[in-house]
């Protein structure tokens, strides 16, 4: 019996990995699809205009915003980052979980509206192994990478808000992690509408085979 899908939203500091897990997860699940997240920033050389983001101008992220169509946004290392609510409905129509890839502002937004939605926050091992996986992109100035350590300080004192927390000290590991928490909330009751009838049809063949043995 399959549960109703939800939102799971994965959030961590930038370098914490969760991009990567999010990722792996999606190889190896069909349970669980991607909402493709909205930018204002420019795409890196490896990223795809609709795949990795939908890469917009700031007039048209602002329009978007104007008309409502966001389940979530948030201005995040001076850009704009967003998760349309079609995409959300488009996922979950498939009877799919949907992994929202997002930040911590994003994530309050996402729990506002989805009251069942699954949140879990990833930790880097330590601050050396942050600062390293940052440094090993290559890609940000000196003032770009110090702005993301300190939004870094302050997202990981939100952690403690997360329903669940795992630490990235391995990433085969906290693959497994984030994996068996969407199992285990995928099983809960109150995800599977059909599990009372179920339950009360057992019963009731139970009932019947008692009867039969007076």
């Amino acid at each position: 019996m399959s549960g109703r899908p939800f939102p799971l939203v994965l959030s961590a500091p930038s370098g914490a990995g969760k991009t990567t897990i999010a990722r792996t997860l999606l190889d190896r699940r069909t349970d669980v699809g991607y909402s493709v997240s909205c930018t204002t920033r420019a795409p890196r050389l490896s990223e795809q205009d609709g795949v990795d983001y939908h890469f917009l101008s700031r007039g048209a992220f602002d329009a978007a915003v104007i008309r409502d169509e966001f389940a979530e946004w948030a201005e995040v290392h001076g850009n704009r980052y967003g998760t349309l609510k079609a995409e959300v409905e488009r996922v979950m129509a498939e009877g799919k979980h949907v992994m929202l890839d997002i930040d911590v502002q994003g994530a309050r937004q996402v729990v506002q509206r989805f009251h069942d939605a699954v949140t879990i926050f990833v930790v880097p091992p330590s601050a050396e192994a942050l600062v390293a996986r940052l440094t090993a992109r290559k890609s940000e100035s000196d003032d770009a990478l110090a702005l993301r350590l300190r939004n870094a300080r302050m997202e990981l004192a939100e952690a403690e808000r997360y329903q669940h927390v795992v630490v990235n000290d391995d990433l085969e590991l906290a693959v497994q992690r984030v994996g068996a928490i969407i199992d285990d909330e995928t099983s809960k009751r109150e995800r599977l509408p059909a599990l009372g009838q179920q339950v009360e049809d057992v019963i009731g063949r139970l009932q019947a085979e008692l009867a039969a043995r007076i």
